[in-house]
């Protein structure tokens, strides 16, 4: 995926790949830090300020408003997630067959009933896809080398080619599906990896420019292919959907536990802190500087993890917004 966005391994480590609680913690220390050398570089001193004035209570009565509505919006956006699951009979009905059809198209395919563990769903279907890649390329060679002339040549490099890169991409991502567990951003990590719409598009092309040299059977056997391929697409948006719904319903749960430490903390700040009561310094940095930049810091870690867990789901959302084999990006190819 990183070489086909033509991203640095750093942006996608920190967009996609990072733990959501990592990433907001080190968005929280940097706060920290950067308030912290902003205030220290600065004069008058902001104990100087404190005493003077009083920013701590204009700053941190501003942040107990904030967090109150960020808490109000994180309860609707969980609201909006369980929206989603929400209708009446004949919609869980016809939700329910919708999914039955599709195990039972993955089952035909594989020969097997559909695994209900979505790692092992996933897996079923690139395992599928890369016998069907196997078999299209024992079929051709069957006929001998260069048996048909120039175009059964150019077909069977053709198949070659598009054999090659179904199984080892399969392979690859099949590796990584292997003891994933959903939830854990692995499943879908692992599967954005695996680059469908790009060797549906080789398909068709090979229909395209082959279809004299090619016999019923590989057209068959093509057929299939590109059905495994097909279904891997609705596959893995269904789960990429449960993901989000999932990551939401954590981020919402995150963000309330985080609220109340952060609404103490600004009151604390707001009632009791003022320019006596942490005297000195230390490394020449004010000790109130310091405590105030550390509350600040702790009443943005709400916002710090509502900024880590949308990072991911926008870039997911935004890498995987067409199905099928259309080309987004001009870099590389979409899926």
């Amino acid at each position: 995926m990183r070489e086909r966005a033509d991203e640095s391994r750093l942006k996608i480590w920190l967009l996609v790949r990072a733990n959501r609680l990592v990433v907001a913690g080190v968005l929280t220390v940097v706060v920290f830090l950067a308030f912290v050398a902003v205030a220290a570089a600065f004069s008058p001193s902001l104990a100087g300020k404190v005493g003077a004035s009083d920013p701590i209570e204009t700053l941190f009565a501003s942040m107990i408003t904030a967090i109150v509505t960020g808490a109000t919006l994180v309860v609707t956006i969980g609201q909006l997630v369980l929206t989603q699951e929400n209708g009446p009979l004949g919609d869980q009905r016809q939700r329910m067959d919708d999914t039955l059809a599709v195990r039972d198209d993955v089952a035909a395919l594989t020969g097997a009933p559909a695994p209900t563990n979505p790692a092992a769903f996933l897996d079923a279907i690139l395992g599928a896809a890369s016998g069907c890649a196997r078999d299209l390329r024992e079929s051709v060679r069957s006929r001998g080398n260069g048996d048909g002339g120039p175009a059964g040549t150019a077909l069977e490099a053709d198949i070659d080619d598009l054999t090659a890169d179904v199984v080892e991409n399969a392979s690859a991502v099949r590796g990584r599906l292997d003891g994933a567990t959903f939830g854990s951003f692995d499943v879908v990590f692992a599967a954005l990896d695996f680059n469908y719409s790009r060797k549906i598009a080789r398909i068709e092309h090979i229909l395209a420019d082959h279809d004299e040299a090619l016999t019923e059977a590989e057209r068959d056997r093509l057929g299939e292919l590109r059905e495994s391929l097909s279904l891997f697409a609705p596959a893995r948006e269904h789960v990429k959907t449960l993901y989000f719904q999932w990551a939401l319903i954590d981020l919402s749960r995150l963000i309330l536990y985080a609220a109340v430490p952060a609404l103490l903390a600004a009151g604390f700040m707001v009632a009791v802190v003022d320019a006596e009561t942490f005297p000195g310094q230390t490394l020449g940095i004010d000790h109130v500087t310091l405590v105030v930049g550390g509350a600040f810091a702790a009443t943005l870690l709400p916002f710090s993890l509502f900024v880590a867990y949308v990072l991911r789901v926008l870039t997911l959302a935004k890498r995987t917004l067409a199905i099928g084999p259309l080309v987004l990006r001009d870099s590389g190819e979409s899926g």
